[in-house]
């Protein structure tokens, strides 16, 4: 006897299936679309740091405190 295959069981009986199917599709095909968007960025080199130098930043001003 063949094993039935259940992805989900309602209500709704057959369309159960078919809408796991297809939000699982879905769900598959977005993941395939942000892989290939990654593959063809370029990745941030190093050298290229938000951070500012520390002789840039001012101590003294009025929305900067220094923690002791």
């Amino acid at each position: 006897m063949p094993f039935p295959v259940i992805l989900a069981h309602g209500a709704l009986g057959i369309w159960d299936e078919v809408i796991f199917i297809s939000v699982a599709a879905i769900f598959l095909v977005v993941m395939g679309i942000s892989w290939v968007k990654s593959r063809m960025t370029t990745p941030p080199l190093a050298d290229e740091s938000p951070r500012r130098d520390a002789a840039d930043q001012q101590p003294d001003s009025p929305t900067h405190f220094r923690l002791d």
